[in-house]
């Protein structure tokens, strides 16, 4: 081999060496602490909530408002109320936002405002996620099973 051809691979090895260095971050300067580096914003992620636990109670409860004669076993209750005009007023609004309330009263004299009613668990449970999916005011709705 020639002088030239072995002096130029020196100097080709030399400049891929000092090459590689920089990409192991071989500078004693922490960019950290540098005035012209900046933190670049992270992008906001929202955070998708996670699901809340679904409220079970069991009571006896009677129908108020219906002369219905069935009888249902699970009972999705979107509102309680001490005074049967307030759970009126809801059922109300209710209605004019398309749902199908009825008013029950629990053995303590409490009104509770049902949207929906099921004879098994699982169709109960999936009512009350998709209001809480659909309407977030509502997402406290919860789980009423009736004692015999």
């Amino acid at each position: 081999m020639k002088f030239s051809t072995i002096f130029t691979l020196i100097i080709a090895i030399t400049i891929l060496t000092s090459c590689a260095s920089l990409n192991k971050g071989s500078s004693s300067f922490d960019d950290s602490d540098s005035p012209y580096v900046t933190e670049e914003a992270k992008p906001k992620v929202k955070e998708t909530p996670k699901p809340k636990d679904i409220v079970v109670k069991e009571e006896k409860v009677k129908a108020v408002d219906t002369t219905e004669d069935e009888v249902f076993k699970y009972y999705v209750i979107i509102g309680s109320f001490k005074v049967l005009d307030n759970a009126k007023n809801y059922k109300t609004q209710l209605i004019e936002e398309g749902f199908t309330p009825v008013i029950l009263e629990n053995e303590n004299g409490l009104y509770r405002v049902s949207v929906s009613a099921y004879n098994d668990e699982e169709p109960a449970r999936n009512k009350i996620g998709n209001i809480r999916a659909g309407y977030e005011k509502y997402s406290d709705v919860w789980l009423l099973i009736r004692k015999r």
